[in-house]
């Protein structure tokens, strides 16, 4: 009998133990106070689980007696836990309520725009590099910024040098003339100094990297026709930062970079200073260097002032000194002879100056001025010819701003002058001014309706008026689903600073003859789609954007043939398409995160009623990344690109090819540890392609659309005090 009972009373408090429950709550969100259909409920420590209906309302059942954990989640918004303890009577659901969260996005605040607000709230595309990813792209190229930008999609790193890697950056298939880099928002690197920009910035000052594509003249004025690079340096806070990172390669290249800020109530200070060194290197042994011997010093100090609680000014100097020769490998090792003779020898100084000075009027206005002055000369030589240009510009702005909530207005006026010598001939030389008046409106029509809206007016002596609409809007569909359109006109002032007369070394090109040549003129439009939520009882998180893009620009300068073996800019009859889409997906689980991407570009000439494929443009990339990250402890990182093939400017055909890396990095508290294997296949043009006609004393470059450099691994150490 006492066994009897003891059983039937462990029956009855099992009975007990797993009685089920059932929970019921509407989920809603905190501001708008509107139904979350998508939330997701989870039991804490069970596969116990539902979804909210049509109305927002979740049923969980199943519950067992006693306390119970309920987590409430939606992507996009911030997590709830609900803490209860069963049973529970109910005669309604029970109201949750969830926020918005406040995740990077929120926290990342885009300046290209000239807006105040948070990047999830522009209606202009920017796409930005910041954080772990620029650290990351660090380690690959620690001496400039090549690879960080031409890893994303869309945009496409074209190497004009052969021996010496002089590199453009091309967004969407157009030429790198097209494109705008800027450092802080001021065009440090236009005109004469253009052409070795990409090579000289080192990232490890950089906060973030912004990236606009197509039509942004309205923005910073002409050159952005297919789009804008901004280049945001970093700021002191209180926290001392000090940062060294040191890297070296098989290839026996070396850099050396330093970083320091620091801030206090009235002042703060950030240095940035940069040593590299590069021996010639020949993997093909083709007695043709593929990356050239150089020696770089940067030195960017910066100070900030702190007035008072309501002024910031800052001053700073970007100061670069470079001497890069590539060639024939004799002659660069001093072993020159009749047959080893050919060089290619560029010397570099680039000085500028940047000041900005900030002030608040009032709850929401800014008051703000900018100044910057430029100095670069360029010393080229090559067998027989020297190119040596000194270019002197200016650039100023005055800006005011009242960032409200719902309206923001930005107007202002601007000046540039260009001032380009050259000692040996004035036949080149000119005297470029630009003055332009700005005017920007954000509108937040209400919370699902952002609108952007720009006019600008340039006028170029010499060339007339370019007048430069834009507008931008961006649609919040849902939390998960939001959309960006918009477009605008650009122009791009006359040039021979332009990859073609780079790859000629400036030799025989005649000078711009406002006579015969004129603006540069586009429109272009950008549709994507953005679309982001968690698969799979939300282990996954799933990204994806898909972007439409279109530019169409009307009478491109190209360089023709004339008379007496001598090269002129023209401005032909027709115009130059590019269309095209781009896909990027990112995909989360635990320390794992996979981004894959794919661009498609069409771009076509059309000039006296025929079509032709832009040269150097690959139709179809695909690019994969594969990271693994634990916290604080371990990086690791594996990545694919592939590139179709490509028409060259001597009408043959590029081969396809495809590029892989691996990288892993060890961390500790103050320092790290890291080896990357770049190109790790060994893809080299020269294993599969010419880079020459003609004898090693006179070579006659092709194209360059593919690596010359092949498998180079380098490593390095960090350090943060």
């Amino acid at each position: 009998m006492k066994k009897i009972i003891l059983s039937l009373l462990t029956l009855f408090i099992t009975t007990l133990t797993f009685a089920q429950n059932t929970w019921k709550a509407k989920v809603t969100d905190t501001e708008s106070k509107t139904p979350l259909t998508e939330a997701y409920a989870l039991l804490k420590g069970t596969n116990i689980n539902a979804k909210a209906n049509e109305k927002g309302i979740i049923t969980l059942s199943n519950i067992p007696n006693g306390a119970q954990t309920i987590i409430i989640k939606l992507v996009g918004y911030e997590q709830k836990e609900v803490v209860l303890t069963f049973p529970i009577t109910q005669t309604e659901p029970q109201e949750v309520f969830l926020m918005e969260s406040e995740d990077e996005l929120d926290e990342i605040t885009i300046s290209s725009t000239r807006s105040s607000r948070s990047i999830k709230d522009i209606a202009t595309r920017v796409e930005f590099i910041a954080g772990e990813e620029l650290e990351e792209k660090a380690n690959m190229k620690p001496g400039d910024i090549r690879m960080m930008l031409s890893e994303s999609t869309g945009i496409q790193t074209q190497q004009t040098s052969a021996t010496s890697a002089n590199s453009a950056i091309r967004i969407q298939g157009l030429d790198g003339r097209y494109t705008q880099i800027l450092k802080d928002g001021f065009p440090l690197y236009a005109g004469a100094s253009s052409g070795l920009g990409l090579l000289q910035i080192a990232p490890l000052d950089l906060k973030q990297v912004e990236v606009i594509k197509g039509s942004a003249s309205t923005l910073y004025g002409g050159g952005a026709i297919a789009g804008l690079v901004n280049l945001i340096s970093k700021i002191p806070v209180e926290e001392r930062e000090l940062n060294f990172h040191f890297d070296g390669t098989d290839a026996l290249g070396l850099t050396l970079n330093g970083f320091y800020s620091k801030r206090n109530e009235k002042i703060g200070t950030t240095l940035f200073a940069s040593y590299q060194n590069n021996s010639a290197y020949d993997p093909a042994h083709i007695d043709l260097s593929a990356i050239p011997k150089s020696e770089r010093f940067t030195f960017n100090p910066k100070i900030f002032v702190y007035p008072s609680d309501k002024t910031t000014i800052v001053f700073g100097v970007n100061s670069t000194f470079e001497d890069r020769i590539g060639g024939d490998m004799h002659y660069i090792k001093g072993e020159a002879d009749a047959t080893h003779s050919y060089f290619e020898q560029n010397k570099t100084q680039r000085i500028s100056s940047q000041f900005s000075l900030d002030h608040k009027l009032g709850k929401c206005g800014h008051f703000t001025v900018k100044n910057s002055v430029s100095y670069f000369n360029r010393i080229l030589n090559t067998p027989g010819y020297e190119f040596d240009g000194t270019q002197y510009s200016t650039f100023s702005e005055a800006n005011y701003a009242n960032h409200g909530e719902v309206l923001e207005w930005i107007a202002g006026v601007n000046l540039w002058t260009d001032n380009f010598k050259e000692p040996s001939s004035n036949l080149r030389n000119y005297k470029q001014t630009t003055t332009g008046v700005f005017i920007q409106n954000t509108w937040k029509a209400n919370e699902w309706l952002h609108i952007e809206t720009g006019l600008r007016g340039d006028y170029v002596n010499d060339y007339g008026f370019a007048f430069l609409p834009r507008i931008s809007t961006l649609f919040k569909i849902t939390p998960k689903l939001t959309s960006r359109l918009g477009g605008g006109l650009g122009y791009k002032a006359p040039t021979i600073f332009t990859e073609d007369s780079e790859r000629i070394q400036y030799r025989n090109v005649l000078a711009i003859n406002s006579n015969i040549n004129h603006l540069e003129k586009s429109y272009g439009a950008n549709w994507d789609i953005n679309y982001r939520t968690a698969l799979f009882n939300d282990q996954v998180s799933f990204t994806i954007n898909h972007l439409f893009f279109f530019t169409h620009l009307k009478n491109p300068l190209q360089l023709i043939p004339v008379a007496g073996s001598n090269y002129q800019f023209i401005n032909v009859n027709g115009n130059v398409e590019s269309k095209g889409t781009e896909t990027n997906v990112k995909l989360g689980y635990e320390d794992f995160k996979l981004f894959l991407g794919y661009t498609y570009t069409d771009a076509h000439q059309h000039q006296n009623g025929v079509q032709s494929p832009n040269p150097l443009t690959a139709k179809h990339r695909v690019n994969a990344v594969l990271m693994y990250e634990v916290e604080d402890k371990w990086k690791l990182g594996l990545e694919a690109y592939s590139f179709s093939k490509q028409l060259l400017n001597d009408g043959s055909i590029g081969k396809n090819y495809i590029i892989t890396g691996f990288m892993a990095e060890k961390l500790w508290k103050r320092f790290s540890i890291y080896i990357n294997f770049e190109n790790f296949t060994d893809t080299r043009q020269t294993r599969f392609d010419s880079i020459y006609t003609g004898t090693l004393n006179n070579p006659q470059f092709r194209d360059i659309y593919a690596p010359l450099d092949g498998f180079v691994m380098n490593g390095g150490i960090k350090f943060r005090l």
